[in-house]
């Protein structure tokens, strides 16, 4: 029964700002891809739609991000026109302090949406999608087999060690080694058995806090230099670790804090590239190997190594990474420029 209220409610005001979304998850970490009601910015790369966006709409991202409409650990993707002629599209990420450069969870959903969309002329068999971002061109594969998708992957960007063991001190657990690598973005990787941290769901209040406590100590003490991008040079999440606490089929489990303490509850596809490349570097993965890594909900990502390249003294590798995205609904948001809340608030 249609409920009186609603069917009689009036359409918004003039003034009122409309945004439609389409919502997703995956592996648990959600997406809000906005499909309609966000100006088009200016800019001819990827870093310069960022920047635009930033200076003329971060008010946006906040309320849509932040609450009443999102929470604190609302992801979002804004749809662009693409950076290059043979691109699909261009993305930008969007989250509780700012801006991503990359993200895989992101582009498994995107490529997951694009099926069932006219952005591409997909037939049977592996379809590509090209998709620009800040950190640069991905290219993600959806499998149809009958027109029902089979599975989704994409090629992210060339992924590396950035540094290996480097000592920083953690109140009350002392000094600890970190790993810091790059997949799309930084990350500072903590094994958690060397601490003695759980990386259950019960705990994650206490991954939250020591995962913000880290990164500050990082950030303190060292910044990554990106080889060619400036925009791209810094610390953006720390990935704590464990070979011990993790279902027995995977290699690994992974809990990502990033942002201003939002925790990944996916794998976390720009991380488990940054690991592959980590694993890499210490011998431990081959070009070709796959293996599993699991979230703090049990979600899986594959990945696995499809080339490698030397940039300068760096080892680069190609990290192929895999998950599953399904939808949660579709919004239309409504911001009235009378309320005194119309940007949203955020509690961390």
């Amino acid at each position: 029964m249609t409920n009186s209220l609603y069917s009689h409610w009036q359409q918004p005001k003039d003034g009122w700002l409309q945004v439609d979304t389409l919502d997703m998850h995956t592996g648990g970490e959600p997406l809000r891809i906005i499909i309609d009601g966000f100006a088009e910015l200016q800019g001819q790369t990827m870093i310069e739609k960022r920047a635009d966006c930033l200076t003329r709409f971060d008010h946006l991202r906040k309320a849509l991000m932040f609450e009443p409409r999102g929470h604190a650990d609302m992801y979002g993707a804004l749809i662009t026109k693409p950076e290059r002629k043979d691109s699909h599209f261009g993305v930008l990420f969007l989250h509780n302090e700012g801006y991503s450069t990359m993200c895989g969870h992101a582009i498994i959903a995107l490529a997951t949406a694009a099926k069932d969309s006219s952005i591409c002329n997909f037939i049977e068999g592996v379809n590509e999608l090209r998709i620009d971002t800040p950190a640069g061109l991905i290219k993600a594969y959806i499998t149809l087999r009958n027109n029902q998708l089979i599975s989704v992957c994409f090629d992210n960007v060339a992924s590396y060690a950035e540094k290996l063991d480097m000592p920083i001190e953690i109140p009350l657990f002392g000094t600890v080694n970190c790993d810091i690598a790059y997949g799309g973005a930084y990350y500072a990787f903590v094994d958690a058995d060397t601490l003695d941290v759980s990386l259950a769901p019960n705990d994650h209040e206490q991954i939250i806090s020591l995962g913000k406590i880290i990164k500050q100590d990082v950030n303190s003490h060292y910044q990554p230099k990106h080889p060619t991008d400036d925009a791209l040079s810094f610390l953006y999440g720390v990935i704590f670790y464990s070979n011990s606490q993790k279902s027995h089929s995977v290699f690994s489990r992974h809990v990502c804090i990033f942002a201003e303490g939002e925790l990944d509850r996916s794998p976390n596809g720009t991380g488990v590239s940054a690991r592959a490349a980590l694993e890499f570097a210490k011998g431990r993965l081959k070009l070709g190997q796959q293996i599993k890594i699991e979230s703090i909900l049990g979600s899986i990502f594959s990945v696995e190594l499809k080339a490698q390249r030397m940039l300068a003294d760096t080892h680069e590798v190609i990290p192929r990474v895999s998950g599953e995205a399904f939808v949660t609904g579709k919004h239309t948001f409504l911001i009235d420029p009378n309320d005194p809340l119309k940007q949203g608030f955020i509690f961390r």
